[in-house]
């Protein structure tokens, strides 16, 4: 597993930047995708991938527990597609 910590250690050495400025570009790049995402917009990383806001719809679900019927109300949901350079990647 990578963590933010490791992704801004590895920004900061591979830049000549310290720690902390690492940290701060990462915290950076999610909070643009972050506020992207609650407008609705898609955030497009060429060579990545893409963030997209989905809308799901209310829908009736099954309690698996007692078997009850319940409703699942709309939401909205962050998906990730990867671009085709990561996939492509991913299978070599």
């Amino acid at each position: 597993m990578t963590t933010t910590n490791e992704i801004a250690d590895k920004i900061a050495a591979d830049n000549g930047l310290t720690k902390a400025q690492g940290k701060a570009i990462v915290e950076s790049v999610f909070a643009a995708i972050t506020a992207a995402a609650t407008t609705g917009a898609e955030t497009s990383i060429p060579g990545f991938g893409k963030f997209k806001v989905k809308d799901t719809p209310e829908r009736e679900a099954r309690n698996p527990g007692t078997g009850a019927m319940i409703k699942v109300a709309a939401a909205r949901k962050l998906a990730f597609q990867p671009a085709k350079a990561l996939k492509d990647s991913l299978n070599k």
